[in-house]
């Protein structure tokens, strides 16, 4: 298994370099494929953003300790689809395709584009740390190693093999991968499930009901109220768990980045149906391989292997073929397989987006003229930087909880991205004051409540849970944070002097039209 598993990581990487090689030195062409991308490919790639290796592990894990509860978070991913469907188009038609970008949109100078590239980095940096902690942890399971060093050998290994590609890689290259990770992850989840079934008779209450009786609580695992983390902290903070959750993944840097190589605004928002009805087979199988593993391993040898779930999918693999069969090796060598495809395209995806927002909106505007050599050397760069900075970060980490670094990059995202968003294609008199008390007034909120919420101290999962600081009651800052950016931005830009009409009405000719205001046009009296 170790060696086939070698094997495909050798082809996979031969594959992407040669793709990689393939790609242009022209900035444009590499940052979002010259917006070349068909919207059938295009929607395929955008199904695979959210194929990443957090939902496919822990959200399945979730549904197979949690039941209910987990089965609610799977929902949030395709109800977040949702939300992006309603802004791909204008995204799209606006012509930007990073924060900075789109911050400058009602906003003029350096000032919003240097905001956006911070607000990117405070989202990305911990997404890495997840995605890579994650991917360490399945490798050490695949392998049989389970100790403290082992994860953190695997994770730098893991790292490393995903950095090398991370800094050569463009859009067109990694979405290539995307594309290919989708039907394999569909294919293997499948025959997981289809396996597990096939222990109960092919009948699925029966496959339900195991797996409610293997649980910890077996008359709670199909009722709300389950999930440990937030039992404790009220329906409140679970309604604000899910609300900044579908809002946060929504707006990610990412996620923009895709958007923007749509071919046109009619492209993008096609591209986003196809990936809509993707990812809702994706949730469907999610769910089902949770319950399947709930049912054939049960919740005690989930859990005496890894307490969050994580090694579910991988230990549903494990036991739905007897022991020595080729069969069974081949399952878990595809399985492990996909774990690496996972790993290799999502740390792209979120390296390159905070690669190109300083490439772009710092490097690229600065007072000296810029090549595009020098840009697109300025972006590797700055994609080394940000994999080391991760990479570091996760095997520093790898022995404590990461669910406040969840909260904190989901949390910045809805509360920086969203009410700007939101307020510069839709409010009139939003403006530079405006935006920037919005966005980092949010960041700021962010970080203070994150530091004095109940994952960081004070309960049985938090990262000191034997110091208690946390007077913040809720799990996730974004239920406050994200009403108070939208204040914050009303306050900023009402209490300005600046017109900004003649601006709002160029922006809605674009985002309408996809075309730039032309000279004919720009009278204010027209």
């Amino acid at each position: 298994m170790i060696v086939a598993f070698l094997i495909f990581i050798g082809i996979s990487l031969l594959w992407l370099f040669a793709l990689a090689t393939a790609e242009e030195d022209n900035p444009e062409r590499l940052y979002v494929a010259d917006r070349a991308l068909s919207p059938v490919f295009n929607g395929f790639a955008m199904a695979g953003e959210q194929i990443s290796i957090v939902t496919l592990l822990t959200v399945s894990g979730g549904v197979a300790l949690f039941g209910y509860d987990g089965f609610t978070y799977a929902l949030d991913g395709l109800i977040m689809l949702g939300v992006l469907l309603l802004l791909a188009q204008k995204i799209r038609n606006s012509g930007r395709y990073t924060l900075g970008d789109l911050f400058s949109l009602r906003a003029s100078g350096s000032g919003p584009r240097i905001a956006g590239t911070a607000v990117t980095l405070a989202i990305t940096i911990p997404l890495l740390v997840i995605q890579l902690r994650v991917a360490g942890s399945s490798a050490a399971l695949l392998i049989g190693a389970s100790s403290d060093g082992a994860r953190a050998v695997c994770t730098i290994v893991m790292g490393c093999l995903v950095a090398c590609f991370a800094t050569v890689a463009g859009l067109r290259g990694n979405s290539f991968m995307h594309v290919a990770k989708v039907p394999i992850t569909f294919v293997t989840l499948a025959v997981i499930t289809l396996l597990a079934l096939r222990k109960f008779d092919w009948d699925p209450g029966s496959l339900l009901s195991t797996a409610a009786k293997k649980s910890l609580a077996p008359d709670e695992y199909l009722r709300p109220g389950f999930w440990p983390y937030t039992a404790s902290l009220g329906a409140l903070n679970t309604f604000g768990n899910h609300l900044v959750f579908i809002l946060g993944t929504a707006v990610m840097p990412h996620q923009l980045l895709r958007i923007g190589a749509s071919r046109t605004g009619r492209a993008a928002r096609r591209s986003m149906s196809i990936a809509t009805a993707l990812v809702g087979a994706f949730v469907l199988l999610l769910i089902t391989t949770g319950f399947a593993s709930a049912a054939v391993v049960g919740a005690t040898g989930i859990g005496a292997v890894d307490a969050t779930g994580q090694s579910s999918p991988i230990q549903l693999a494990s036991d739905v073929l007897r022991d020595g069969s080729t069969g069974r090796v081949v399952l878990i060598t595809v399985i492990a397989c996909v774990v690496f495809l996972t790993v290799l395209t999502t740390v792209t995806s979120v390296t390159f987006a905070a690669a190109v927002s300083f490439a772009h909106d710092v490097f690229a505007r600065g007072k000296r003229r810029r090549t595009d050599t020098g840009e697109v050397r300025a972006l590797r760069v700055a994609a080394v930087i940000v994999c080391a900075v991760g990479l570091s970060l996760a095997a520093a980490i790898h022995r404590y909880p990461t669910d406040f670094l969840v909260a904190f990059s989901i949390s910045v995202a809805a509360s920086c991205v969203f009410p700007a968003l939101i307020y510069s294609f839709f409010w009139r008199r939003f403006n530079r004051r405006g935006l920037l008390w919005s966005v980092y007034g949010g960041l700021m909120l962010c970080i203070v409540l994150t530091v004095f919420s109940p994952i960081v101290s004070g309960t049985e999962f938090a990262l000191w849970p034997e110091a208690s600081f946390d007077w913040y009651p809720f799990q996730t800052p974004g239920l406050v944070s994200v009403p108070a950016a939208f204040v914050l931005g009303w306050l900023g830009s009402v209490g300005s002097p600046e017109d900004s009409e003649l601006d709002f009405r160029h922006m809605q000719f674009r985002i309408s039209t996809g075309k730039a205001v032309g000279p004919q046009i720009t009278d204010p009296r027209h």
